[in-house]
């Protein structure tokens, strides 16, 4: 398929889970409390700055897989009290 064609495909969906992410964070807006030292809070500000600013970047995904996971650690699975199969 083409841009185009992909784009005819998954727009409704996008536009779907674009006003899902708006309606949370104004969920959260409207709540009691305060967030903004929250560094989840930063993460989800950075993600959206990726889509936003990187719109020619074709790892973007990436990216933002990237914000959200952990460093890797080689000693994981002690830290999570897992063995090895191996």
């Amino acid at each position: 398929m083409n841009s185009k064609q992909i784009l005819d495909r998954e727009f409704l969906e996008i536009r779907a889970k674009i006003l899902e992410v708006a309606a949370a964070l104004d969920r959260i807006e409207r709540a009691n409390g305060d967030v903004a030292g929250d560094s989840r809070m930063a993460l989800i500000a950075d993600a959206i700055n990726v889509i936003a600013n990187d719109q020619s970047d074709p790892i973007r995904a990436e990216k933002i897989q990237l914000l959200f996971s952990r460093d890797y650690d080689e000693k994981w699975l002690e830290e999570f009290a897992l063995t090895s199969k191996t």
